[in-house]
């Protein structure tokens, strides 16, 4: 009997994994829920760093468009594909590089093909000729999805979901926040200590990064802290990875205990605060068992969310959060508010936000606490405290929406209350 020659595994083909990886994170955010950054790793794992960061391009430009793309294949198709069908996601894969990020069209489906077999191999190749030739093409403001689009018009209504349509449309500028005052080319500044810088910009070639003079953090994300201003007593910074608010705090002269539950993010923490010479201790633990050796002056909980207001950012949280984790994440904060406020002296600030856009998570939040804790009162937002063109509401908190400060890049969304424990 004659031996079988051994089998040898056929490499991919130039540019291949890195469209392979991109299939694995589509299918990690659409099908198994999981968070674009945090799927990174294990999708792009030995790729070399530029083919990393071209999967991860894919994947984020392709939820950016994911409804206008499926649109696109549903017009091409006499039969409609599942939406899990791997035919479907490498048909967005090549139609997004082909119409949103200027790979040659050839180029486009000759690296997807590989990503499937037999018949489905000979549709997608179909399917992305046909919609070429019709000269197809992305519309410049891309579609929400529905569950979302109908979510957000009933809470803020048909001019937010237009906004949040046209931000979805591209990543945003990149916000600094300033230790030390500095200088860059091409920066604006909406507030003090805050410069905001084009999309793109590679963060380790600015000047003052090695020194520590500022570090990244979207300007809505800065806003929490900016509330509570300088102090000099004690001050809590909960939920604190990966630590803007940490630095923030300490910068004003907070003696700051940044408490998170995660050991991993705790050390990104570690590593700004020593970058940035700030000091702050720093406590791993879960915040519904543990509690502070005293109430400090002032409480900082950003708390854990729906993260649906950094969309711009993390696209992915528009196909991966439903109701149910809205709902459930609004239990977990009514629990840590709760907690919270009991570590507050009395005539400390309470500040609490999230960075969701979900009434939930925000508004119908604070009401409940109000009611059940008659200690505690709103400290108004001032207009002077914000980026000019962001007011506060009514009743004194903040809520950031798309479209506030289109014209400067915008913001992320984020609720914002600030509140005074009284005395006993």
């Amino acid at each position: 009997m004659r031996s079988r020659p051994p089998v040898k595994n056929n490499p991919d083909a130039p540019g291949v994994p890195a469209r392979r990886a991109a299939l694995r994170l589509l299918d990690a955010v659409l099908r198994r829920g999981l968070a674009l950054e945090a799927a990174l790793d294990a999708a792009a794992q030995g790729l070399a760093p530029n083919d990393r960061g071209l999967a991860h391009a894919i994947a984020a430009e392709t939820l950016r468009r994911l409804p206008d793309l499926d649109a696109l294949i549903d017009s091409s198709t006499r039969q409609r594909l599942p939406d899990d069908a791997k035919a479907r996601f490498a048909l967005r894969i090549a139609l997004v590089q082909a119409l949103a990020l200027g790979t040659p069209p050839h180029a486009a489906i000759s690296t997807v093909l590989p990503l499937v077999d037999g018949g489905p191999r000979k549709l997608v190749h179909g399917v992305f000729g046909t919609v070429m030739r019709r000269n197809a093409a992305l519309p410049d403001t891309p579609a929400l999805p529905d569950a979302v689009a109908m979510r957000w018009q009933a809470a803020w209504g048909d001019n937010m979901v237009e906004a949040a349509s046209r931000a979805i449309a591209a990543p945003p500028p990149l916000d600094l926040t300033l230790q030390a005052p500095a200088e860059f080319d091409g920066a604006v500044s909406l507030l003090p200590h805050h410069a905001r810088l084009p999309a793109g910009t590679s963060v380790p070639e600015l000047p003052g990064y090695a020194e520590g003079d500022w570090w990244v953090q979207d300007l809505a994300a800065s806003l929490p802290a900016r509330l509570i201003g300088l102090g000099s007593g004690s001050a809590l910074d909960l939920c604190a990875a990966p630590g803007g608010k940490t630095l923030q705090l300490a910068a004003f002269g907070w003696n700051v205990t940044a408490v998170d539950i995660s050991e991993s993010r705790l050390a990104r923490v570690r590593e700004n605060l020593e970058r940035t010479r700030l000091v702050a201790d720093i406590a791993a633990a879960d915040l519904l068992d543990w509690a502070p050796a005293q109430p400090a002056g002032a409480v900082l909980l950003d708390a854990p969310c729906s993260a649906t207001g950094i969309f711009r950012r993390h696209p992915d949280v528009l196909h991966r959060v439903r109701p149910r984790l809205i709902a459930e994440m609004a239990e977990l904060q009514a629990r840590l508010l709760a907690r919270a406020a009991d570590w507050v002296k009395p005539g400390g600030t309470l500040v609490y936000s999230t960075c969701s856009l979900e009434p939930a998570e925000g508004e119908e939040q604070l009401t409940a606490f109000l009611d059940a804790r008659t200690d505690y009162t709103v400290d108004p937002i001032r207009p002077e405290e914000l980026p000019p063109g962001v007011e506060p509401r009514a009743g004194g908190t903040l809520r950031t929406l798309p479209g506030m400060i289109e014209a400067q890049g915008g913001l992320d969304g984020f609720f914002i209350a600030r509140l005074r424990r009284s005395a006993p």
